[in-house]
């Protein structure tokens, strides 16, 4: 008998036990006590916690057995205690605070130590998820489900799973938890021991997981790699769904493992031959290819000589006449070319080729049909501030410089006489194929007035007037295509010094002068009409006596004249 007493205490002997445990102590609110159930009425457990009244509270709070009650009178529960007495005189006790308290307790621990803690998903708020943990409610948010995202948590609710405390508030009841947390670190060691079973090169079969922009990423069994885009062929690929989709099974070879960050870089044309072995052999300086355009930069334009060999053709290889232009607008991609091998970096993995060398050289064949000293014609392109540029065949130009055109006037008013789109003949003075320079000449096309006998000094030369200034008059003189020009003093317009105005000439005016003076380096020639007048009087006076024998000068230049006007 007594040892059933001791196993079902009565309501003394469990006030008796409860005052011994607490050690005559006063109840305290706000405190996990232990209770006596003394009873069931209905939906509530009425719970003796040694008070002079008993307490109340809900069957849901301590769950169900089988559809029925899963306590009965005399089982001994721990209860937390709201308030002594309320309005009723009853104690307010609640049994899922003392569980919330418990947990919380435990909790704690678990948090300091830094090990996860066993929970259910059970139910879905805003930003993530609320979990239960034997008694308090912790938040899971949205990104703290999986290492990626999650579409359907419908397989997570309610089923028991680890989990690690982010973040714990006890006065205001927070718990933050994660479940991503868990997954990484069963992961790293996962990957960890992964790791330490593979070596660098060694070939392994994968399947692609996912395709980047950069690359493909392989499973090589529990643990990813990344096959960079420039290591899944010698030849380019522009994108690596070219070469692989998701779901291929590969052939893989490890190229690099990085201890620190267990990063798994793979390759695929390391388990192929290097088309780059004997390159120099193949492709030797000055040989001739053909290849197809892979891609186009701004500086120049790729070539696939063969499968994971391809060359640069440098935008200034390739024309030979268009110059500062888009490679773009010369080729475009895939285009079958010609080219030349200029030169071979095996170190380096690069080749440089020729586009225009492949081609014949315009300057080349220019000199072969217009040797130096012939004559050219073409449209005039452009007037600079050097001369002007003509262009001639197969898009080449020529340049005739200012000095180059006309043998009186200067160049600054020569080439005022120029227009653009006008048709010109020159002659070839110069070509230098390796400047690509063609240099022409239009005043070459006439004799040199200076040069020979065609002025000398002495010789009268008729004359028109073209301006006329303070000092003295300006005339041209010559051949109408090739004319000279001359300055004539004010002093050498007249041997009469009422004569030396140069207001009695008029524009066009024409007169006798002679040459004076011949200055071939300057390209000068000095004319003076007073040097003529002179001339002829001692001409006349030789002839026909002079003033001392009785014959006026009158007479004598009268005479001189009309023999002059006879055999003109």
């Amino acid at each position: 008998m007594a040892d059933d007493m001791s196993l079902n205490p009565s309501r003394e002997d469990f006030s008796a036990l409860l005052d011994e445990s607490l050690g005559g102590r006063d109840f305290m609110e706000g405190q996990v006590v232990h209770g006596l159930v003394v009873a069931i009425e209905k939906d509530f457990a009425i719970i003796d916690v040694g008070l002079k009244t008993e307490g109340r509270v809900s069957l849901k709070e301590f769950g169900m057995d089988e559809g029925r009650p899963a306590l009965k009178v005399g089982d001994n529960v721990e209860v937390f205690l709201e308030r002594v007495e309320n309005a009723m005189g009853e104690a307010v006790i609640s049994r899922e605070k003392a569980r919330r308290e418990e947990a919380w307790t435990r909790l704690e621990g678990v948090y300091e130590k830094n090990e996860p803690v066993m929970g259910a998903i059970v139910g879905r708020v805003k930003g993530g998820f609320t979990v239960d943990l034997g008694g308090a409610s912790a938040f899971l948010p949205g990104s703290q489900v999986d290492i990626r995202p999650v579409r359907d948590v419908g397989p997570l609710m309610g089923r028991e799973q680890p989990f690690a405390i982010l973040k714990m508030d006890r006065p205001r009841g927070n718990i933050v938890v994660s479940r991503r947390a868990i997954l990484e670190e069963a992961r790293a060691e996962q990957r960890t021991e992964l790791v330490s079973q593979l070596q660098e090169g060694e070939v392994r079969e994968g399947v692609v997981k996912n395709i980047t922009d950069y690359g493909a990423f392989v499973d090589l069994g529990g643990i990813d790699g990344l096959l960079h885009v420039t290591d899944m062929s010698w030849k380019r690929v522009n994108h690596p769904s070219q070469v692989l989709a998701v779901g291929d099974t590969v052939k893989v070879q490890i190229v690099k493992i990085n201890p620190d960050t267990q990063r798994i870089s793979l390759g695929m044309k390391q388990l192929q031959s290097d088309p780059w072995d004997g390159v120099e052999a193949k492709y030797p300086v000055g040989a001739k290819f053909t290849g197809r355009i892979t891609n186009i930069t701004d500086y120049g334009a790729f070539v696939e000589l063969e499968a994971g060999v391809e060359g640069l053709v440098h935008v200034s290889e390739m024309s030979w006449t268009k110059k500062n232009v888009h490679p773009g607008k010369i080729v475009s991609t895939s285009q079958e070319v010609d080219v030349v091998v200029l030169d071979v970096d095996p170190s380096k993995r690069r080749v440089s080729l020729g586009l225009k060398q492949a081609m014949a050289n315009p300057w080349e064949a220019f000199v072969a049909a217009h040797p130096i000293g012939s004559t050219v014609e073409g449209e005039v392109k452009n007037a600079t501030e050097f001369g002007l540029f003509i262009g001639l065949e197969n898009d080449i130009d020529g340049m005739v410089h200012l000095s180059d055109l006309d043998w009186a006037t200067p160049g600054e008013e020569a080439i005022a006489k120029y227009t653009k789109g006008e048709s010109v003949k020159a002659r070839v003075l110069d070509v230098d194929v390796e400047k690509e320079r063609i240099s022409l000449g239009i005043k070459q096309l006439g004799g040199d007035p200076l040069q020979g006998d065609t002025f000398r000094k002495g010789q009268t030369v008729t004359t028109t007037v073209t301006e006329i200034t303070s000092g003295g008059i300006e005339v041209k003189f010559g051949e109408d295509d090739a004319p000279m020009t001359a300055f004539i003093r004010k002093s050498d317009l007249s041997r009469d010094r009422a004569d030396q105005r140069p207001e009695r000439f008029a524009v066009g005016d024409r007169l006798d002068a002679q040459v004076t003076n011949i200055d071939k380096a300057a390209r000068r020639i000095s004319l003076s009409v007073k040097s003529l007048e002179m001339a002829e009087e001692k001409e006349a006076i030789e002839q026909f006596g002079s003033s001392d024998s009785g014959a006026s000068l009158g007479d004598i230049l009268g005479a001189a004249l009309r023999e002059k006007a006879q055999k003109e």
